[in-house]
């Protein structure tokens, strides 16, 4: 097939998450010498946009989000190590955990697919996170974004004490605070201090990058 009939079917069996095809197509097109940027940004990254549109628009729900992320994600494990080699620079790292005393990670690994998807680096810490680990890998990664989730109105008072942890360790600025997780509103990430948050993956990643820029343009001015 032609390079472009390879992205096409590329593209479609993402969004349908058959991942076995997406694993063959993306090994024939290295093998065929089409590049690794090329597979990601041509076909993978624009599929799963069209899976968040869809989510969105209310045409595919949480079940489809994640068969299509993980197909991705299969050839995301192919390309990753490609893409090192090549010098390919992700458009910015998240470091991402659910909060002490909550054990729930499906959003939270949701967001993180739809992150990596979206050409993000992706420092995941699991579950049952305290402050200080936080903390510790804002220090060791210098990420652009940390993000944090919560699935139990009970842990929901764990962001604040996160936040004042950042604060404490000098860190707050450096960084942009995300929160999300079932029973997160926009009111309450505004009470705890949070810059930013999205009540789905698919509107995590748009957030994500309106932060980020309107954080380098301010760097710049």
């Amino acid at each position: 097939m032609t390079k472009d009939e390879l992205l096409q079917q590329l593209y479609d069996f993402t969004l349908v998450g058959n991942g076995p095809e997406v694993l063959r197509l993306t090994s024939a097109g290295l093998a065929d010498g089409i590049g690794p940027e090329t597979l990601l940004y041509e076909a993978l990254i624009p599929s799963l946009e069209e899976v968040g549109a869809r989510f969105e628009r209310g045409d595919f729900f949480v079940p489809e989000m994640l068969i299509a992320g993980k197909a991705m994600a299969g050839a995301l494990e192919i390309l990753r190590p490609l893409l090192a080699e090549t010098g390919a620079a992700a458009i910015g790292t998240v470091v991402m955990g659910t909060v002490k005393g909550d054990v729930h990670d499906i959003g939270k690994n949701l967001v993180n697919i739809m992150f990596e998807g979206a050409g993000f680096q992706v420092i995941d810490l699991g579950v049952q996170v305290a402050p200080e680990k936080f903390v510790a890998a804002v220090q060791e990664h210098r990420p652009d974004i940390v993000g944090f989730s919560a699935f139990l109105t009970t842990t929901m008072p764990m962001f604040k004490a996160n936040i004042n942890a950042l604060t404490k360790a000098g860190l707050r600025d450096q960084v942009i605070v995300m929160v999300g997780g079932a029973p997160v509103t926009q009111e309450y990430a505004d009470v705890v201090g949070a810059d930013g948050y999205a009540a789905d993956a698919s509107a995590a990643v748009v957030r994500a990058k309106e932060l980020l820029a309107m954080r380098r343009a301010a760097a710049l001015a």
